[in-house]
This record gives C-alpha cells, sequence and structure tokens, in this order.
C-alpha cells in the first residue's frame, strides 16, 4: 500500500441520518462536484465487523443498526492514517452474504474526506476527527420506502423480511442511537437526497475550502 506525504491537513465532513434519509445522495453529490484528486469517499457500511466465525444462519440474525456491528476502532484508524497522509485498504462487505469480503479498495488521502453512515456521529473519537457535521433528517415513512426498495434490489431481501427487520431492529434502534446524535450535528438538512438547495450550498462550502487552501 502506497503512502502520501502532504503539507495540510484534509478536511472531514461527517454526513449521517437514518436509514434511507438520503445521506449517501448528499454526501455522492459533494464527493461528484469536486475534481477526484481532491476528494474521498469513506462510507461505514464498509466498516461491518468480519462474521467469519459465524454460520450463515446466525449472520442473518446480527443487529447491523447497533454501534457494537461496526469495526469502529479500524475505521478510526484509516481516518487518522488519512489525515497523517498515509493511504488505506477500505474493507468491502458483502450484504448478499453477511460478511466482509476478501478484497479491498485502497483509498489515497484526500483534501476532503467524506465519512458517511447512519452512526458516523455516534462515536465520540470520529466526531474529533470531523470538521463539518451534517445530520440528514427526513420523515420515517418516506425513509421505510426507500429502504424496501433498496434492501429488494440490491440486497436480495424479500419484501416482508425488510419490513420485519425494520419493525423489530431498524426503528427502536434509529430512535436509540442515530436520532440521538442530531444534537452533534453542525447543519441539519431535511428531505435529504430532494433537497437540492442545502445539497448546492453544502457543495459551495466545501468547493470554498479547496478554493481557500490553494
Amino acid at each position: 500500500m502506497e503512502s502520501s506525504v502532504r503539507n495540510k491537513r484534509p478536511v472531514i465532513v461527517g454526513i449521517t441520518g437514518g436509514t434511507g434519509s438520503g445521506k449517501s445522495t448528499i454526501a455522492r453529490a459533494i464527493f461528484e462536484s469536486i475534481p477526484k484528486k481532491k476528494a474521498a469517499i469513506i462510507e461505514q457500511d464498509c466498516y461491518y465487523k468480519d462474521q467469519s466465525h459465524l454460520p450463515s444462519a446466525q449472520r442473518v440474525n446480527v443487529n447491523y443498526d447497533h454501534p457494537l456491528a461496526f469495526d469502529t476502532d479500524l475505521m478510526i484508524s484509516h481516518l487518522e492514517s488519512l489525515l497523517d497522509g498515509q493511504a488505506i485498504d477500505k474493507p468491502q462487505y458483502d450484504f448478499t452474504v453477511h460478511n466482509r469480503k476478501n478484497e479491498t479498495i485502497p483509498v489515497e488521502p484526500r483534501d476532503i474526506i467524506i465519512v458517511e453512515g447512519i452512526l458516523v456521529l455516534d462515536s465520540p473519537r470520529m466526531r474529533e476527527l470531523m470538521d463539518i457535521k451534517i445530520f440528514v433528517d427526513t420523515d420515517a415513512d418516506v425513509r421505510i420506502l426507500r429502504r424496501i426498495t433498496r434492501d429488494m434490489r440490491d440486497r436480495g431481501r424479500t419484501l416482508e423480511s425488510v419490513i420485519a427487520q425494520y419493525i423489530s431492529v431498524v426503528k427502536p434502534m434509529h430512535f436509540e442511537f442515530v436520532e440521538p446524535t442530531k444534537r452533534y450535528a453542525d447543519i441539519i438538512i431535511p428531505e435529504g437526497g430532494h433537497n437540492k438547495v442545502a445539497i448546492d450550498i453544502m457543495v459551495a462550502k466545501v468547493k470554498s475550502i479547496i478554493d481557500s487552501e490553494q
């Protein structure tokens, strides 16, 4: 894994919100508005813990919306490496088998590091690394519809399994762990990816940071 020497500290933008809130859309909009050599994106979903020690039937029953489902120590270590100008190997996760893939993706340090996920503001250590903290606030009925669409299309789930998981796990975990992190946000964006005005403002802010450092 190659390393890169940098003279300035990257800016970390944390983007969070409930499942289906549109946080990934906002993260992607900001990322795609910046020259590729200037930005990197780190998705919390990539940092689910490896579960090779569990049989497939048990992996299905893991609570993936609880903070303990994530390898937060590894994610923080990777962010600190990027801040120090060191490249990382970002893990990948296969949601169809509920386990980490063998493959990784190399990520070089960039001027802007976008960190996105449902619980990126839950860890005090991770919050301390962030320069801008965003909470995407979207109505629950919109979020569940988006999750149903995503899980059936991308993760091979049935409608019944998505609804059952939402009611038994996702909804209570949202209120216990995700919603409380709103108080740590610098900016709250309502209606997620459909809020073009908010996205444009954030894009302009990030671009201004890059321009001011050139």
